[in-house]
């Protein structure tokens, strides 16, 4: 079920993506994606609260042509159902720096390798209350 989807959204590289939002009750998962295509996905956050033999882990990955890549873990999983969160991804070149509610901090290699990503949409069991993608300061 989609919670969100934005096109044309051109996140570009030294940019951060702020997600905010708030699990449903008795939620299974959610998650964030960062991607070119449906097919072709940058960076795939995915909380699973009790979903495919995963209870409380935070799942990152990629997905290349519709094939999914490696899954790595989070150590920490800081979301509850009810209560809301924030989400922050910095786009490096090489790499998504990815900020959790616990302020936590995951580094997820860029497999695809582009420096502007069209799409991002949000999944699952949750509801989106703020969406931000903010440009780094100016020097002065």
């Amino acid at each position: 079920m989609r919670a969100l989807t934005v096109m044309d959204a051109y996140f570009k590289v030294g940019e951060t993506l702020t997600v905010t939002g708030v699990p449903k009750p008795n939620a299974a998962h959610f998650n964030v994606n960062i991607c070119l295509s449906e097919k072709d996905i940058a960076l795939h956050v995915d909380a699973r609260f009790n979903q495919l033999n995963d209870i409380r882990k935070v799942i990152f990955t990629s997905r290349q042509g519709g094939n999914w890549g490696k899954s790595n873990y989070c150590q920490s999983f800081p979301f509850e159902e009810g209560k809301e969160f924030k989400i922050s991804i910095e786009f490096k070149s090489a790499e998504f720096l990815v900020i959790l509610p616990d302020d936590s901090v995951f580094h997820f290699h860029n497999h695809l390798g582009a420096e502007i990503y069209p799409m991002i949409f949000v999944d699952g069991d949750v509801r989106i209350t703020s969406f931000k993608i903010s440009k780094p300061p100016r020097n002065q």
